[in-house]
């Protein structure tokens, strides 16, 4: 018989809010207090303490909209996030500091969540929904400079961009840009050239969530249909679908791909979170202990396998933990 799935460690309350976002920050150097971020639907960040699993310091840049995106840049100290009310915020919160040093405004209105790829030293480019509804903008950090705006060719009809991943081989190589769109497609931007390079028509409904496995070159998207698809992208950099998996449930609000690439969590509508072994989508555990849609999944960044942890942000205003790093 299997094992029954685990209970969560513990469990974050006290958001007071639907919970969007999560990132950890924990590989620092010891003694680094291991840290979790979280963006609520209220418009605040809280960084939660993962050794009191208190709340050090709320956060208050958005005007109460909704935070959808939280990333940290070089350690915990420098944070961005990115809210309903247009605005990306930089944070400074070294020395106890807790105050937006700069803001980027998006003048766009949807839910795609920003992507962030460091290129090199002190240099980050990101992606992040355009003000024309069917484009993607890229920019340089910190200096805001404008990279690329991608957009489709005319009667293209790919709707809205639904979710971004930036990525590249290896240091040095050409950034490269996955985006999920609201017509089902994924589709793979040359920014230096600002063109597609590959679609691919992966969903009968929006792309939801993606995440890609640059080593193996593969990706896994979700919609809000019963369908995960799971696909690679070839020597010529076109994408082909590779499999599906049928989900019980419809809905995947989020993916992540777990750092170390052997498993990769789900987040459900149906107030689960999956847990499958990414090599071949074999499907380890379903995690059930929130009462509402799951909206996001993180995995922590700790140096020390063993203590890694997979958190789970939801509509019902808690925040689940689990270690489920033994297990796999």
């Amino acid at each position: 018989m299997a094992a029954p799935p685990p209970d969560p460690q513990f469990v974050l309350r006290g958001t007071s809010a639907a919970v969007h976002a999560l990132h950890f920050s924990c590989g620092g150097q010891e003694p680094d207090v291991p840290v979790l971020f979280s963006g609520s639907e209220n418009g605040f960040i809280n960084v939660w303490n993962l050794k009191t699993h208190r709340v050090d310091k709320a956060l208050d840049g958005h005007g109460r909209k909704s935070v959808c995106w939280v990333e940290t840049m070089d350690g915990k100290d420098r944070l961005l996030s990115q809210g309903r009310d247009q605005k990306i915020c930089l944070w400074d919160l070294a020395e106890g500091r807790a105050s937006v040093t700069d803001s980027v405004f998006t003048e766009n209105v949807g839910f795609c969540r920003c992507s962030l790829l460091k290129v090199a030293q002190g240099r980050w480019l990101m992606a992040m929904a355009a003000k024309a509804l069917d484009e993607v903008q890229v920019l340089e950090l910190p200096s805001k400079t404008s990279v690329c705006t991608l957009k489709p060719e005319a009667g293209a009809k790919l709707g809205m961009p639904m979710c971004l991943k930036l990525w590249q081989i290896n240091c040095g190589s050409q950034p490269l840009l996955l985006a999920g769109y609201e017509d089902g497609s994924v589709v793979l931007w040359n920014l230096s050239m600002g063109k597609v390079l590959s679609q691919l028509f992966c969903h009968q409904e929006p792309v939801m969530s993606l995440d890609f496995d640059s080593e193996k070159a593969k990706g896994i998207s979700g919609s809000s249909e019963r369908v995960l698809s799971i696909w690679s992208l070839n020597e010529q950099q076109n994408l082909q679908v590779h499999t599906t998996h049928r989900l019980v449930n419809a809905g995947i609000s989020d993916i992540t791909i777990r750092p170390d690439k052997k498993i990769l969590a789900t987040a459900g509508w149906d107030h689960r979170i999956r847990v499958f072994g990414w090599k071949k989508m074999k499907p380890l555990a379903v995690l059930d202990y929130h009462t509402a849609t799951v909206h996001c999944v993180s995995f922590s960044d700790h140096k020390n396998p063993s203590e890694r942890l997979l958190a789970a942000g939801s509509k019902d205003h808690r925040i689940s933990i689990w270690s489920i790093y033994t297990q796999t």
